[in-house]
């Protein structure tokens, strides 16, 4: 097992992972054309075992608060999966699967599996968490940069979300569900019935974000790209919708990105 990068190839699609990167896929070329921004810590990475901030970096786990770095004062972002070298368990052109196993300063052992399946017209991320040990909130999650332009206008977002989590000013759900504003956004919104996204590169591409997961982060503050985060719960969720990791009940999720040329 190594850590070296992996391309998958499918059609004119073509993927590399990046498992001593924080097991992030690195990119995303359809017919040549890049769809993720470059960069060490863009593409898109792995949020896990917990999805956006917690606040102040601390969470009750059981009867007991833990602490994490403050990665993103005051508050603690994104997990840390993403900072660490992940194993290659198989790779064979179309498929390769990866593995982090958890390490302080996050408490408890357990182990993390991301899986990718590349075809002509989609890619599809799967990611579990497992422990053999003692049980532990957890949350999962991706974060993708998608590139705002590919050679033309911007992209448009398009979504009909139920509802949009009010943050509040330290940038943290305040626990009220809003009508959804309107862009730009660093946002969380409910989607009960699973994440299901378009991002429109006018005259180029169309590609869909789709996960069963209920809730999606979509960030768009920034000139160079745009995020749209599927994940299993809200910011500062280890909190506010801990879902438990047992010896018998892994957590799991999914994501697909299928596309068209327009």
């Amino acid at each position: 097992m190594s850590n070296e990068d992996i391309t998958l190839t499918a059609g004119d699609a073509e993927v590399t992972v990046t498992p001593g990167n924080g097991g992030r896929v690195g990119s995303l070329k359809v017919g040549g054309v890049e769809l993720l921004r470059q960069g060490e810590k863009f593409g898109c990475f792995p949020m896990t075992p917990w999805c956006g901030r917690i606040r102040d970096g601390r969470f009750l786990d059981g009867a007991t608060v833990r602490q994490m770095p403050l990665n993103s004062p005051p508050h603690a972002i994104h997990g840390t999966a993403r900072d660490g070298a992940w194993r290659t368990a198989r790779a064979d052109g179309r498929e390769a699967v990866i593995t982090y196993d958890l390490v302080a300063p996050w408490p408890h052992p357990g182990r993390v599996t991301q899986a990718f399946t590349l075809t002509e017209d989609a890619f599809t991320l799967t990611m579990s968490v497992e422990t053999h040990d003692s049980s532990f909130p957890a949350q999962i999650g991706w974060h993708p940069w998608f590139n705002r332009t590919l050679e033309g206008e911007g992209v448009q977002v398009g979504f009909t979300p139920a509802w949009q989590e009010e943050r509040g000013a330290d940038h943290l759900p305040t626990g009220r569900r809003v009508d959804p504003l309107p862009s730009p956004w660093d946002d969380c919104f409910g989607m009960p019935d699973g994440v299901d996204v378009t991002l429109t590169w006018p005259g180029r591409l169309e590609l869909k974000v789709a996960s069963r997961e209920e809730w999606v982060v979509v960030y768009d503050e920034q000139e160079a790209a745009v995020c749209v985060e599927p994940q299993t719960g809200p910011p500062n969720g280890l909190n506010t919708h801990p879902r438990l990791v047992t010896p018998i009940e892994p957590l799991e999720a999914s994501m697909t990105w299928s596309w068209r040329r327009l």
